[in-house]
């Protein structure tokens, strides 16, 4: 009996430090980076194929002005490659960085003919780093058309129009005087898609030239803690 007292006590004892032991912390998974895609290639024939580190990310490849939502990516050194038919590849490295959202812009560049190849289309790839939090509404406008400067305007809730001048490879940046609704754009060539505002934040403008080399656009919100979609 005292055998049996004994160990029903331990099995108590040992009980009840288990329950007083602390608990062990859950191991978090670790925190995504993202990569967004805006496809301004309009040389060459048949889909935007893209390829992060060997895999596609779409089988059926995407349209000239198609903008994807925030891939997950593990942070780290990451390789991405374009391609499409007709166009030389492209392939650059980004770093993805936690909570961080690197926009990628393929598009087309020509080569001169030279000694070892014949002239051609070779893809270049534009990276736009995200702006910080906005309090108030703004449009960030980018240009990867051929033209060395493109001027695009605004409209203002009055009607008014103010123009933004953004430089070849480069940004401009104009406040949006809208609250909300869709904001009218417009350029030398005609309209250009217009910005859907409602919330506060930055809303991104990519120009591009079409195939015939008439300015296009479109457009995404830059939010700072992007969610795939």
């Amino acid at each position: 009996m005292r055998t049996i007292s004994s160990l029903l006590a331990l099995s108590i004892l040992a009980a009840a430090c288990l329950a007083a032991a602390p608990a062990q912390e859950e191991t978090k998974p670790p925190k995504s980076g993202f990569a967004r895609v805006a496809d301004a290639l309009t040389q060459g024939t048949g889909p935007l194929l893209v390829e992060i580190d060997g895999k596609s990310i779409n089988p059926k490849g995407f349209k000239p002005g198609f903008v994807t939502g925030g891939l997950f990516l593990a942070p780290g050194s990451r390789t991405v490659k374009f391609t499409r038919e007709g166009v030389k590849s492209g392939t650059t490295r980004v770093t993805v960085a936690p909570d961080e959202t690197t926009t990628l812009i393929p598009y087309a560049e020509k080569v001169a003919a030279s000694d070892d190849e014949p002239a051609h289309w070779q893809i270049r790839i534009l990276r736009l780093k995200q702006q910080n939090a906005e309090k108030d509404r703004s449009a960030t406008f980018v240009s990867v058309s051929r033209q060395p400067e493109v001027k695009v305007e605004m409209q203002a809730p009055d009607k008014t129009w103010t123009a933004a001048y953004v430089k070849r490879l480069a940004i401009a940046r104009a406040p949006i005087a809208f609250t909300r609704g869709y904001v009218p754009l417009k350029s030398a060539d005609g309209k250009l898609t217009s910005i859907p505002v409602a919330s506060q934040g930055n809303y991104v403008v990519l120009l591009y030239d079409d195939a015939d080399g008439k300015l296009q656009s479109t457009n995404f919100e830059d939010r700072k803690f992007l969610s795939a979609d």
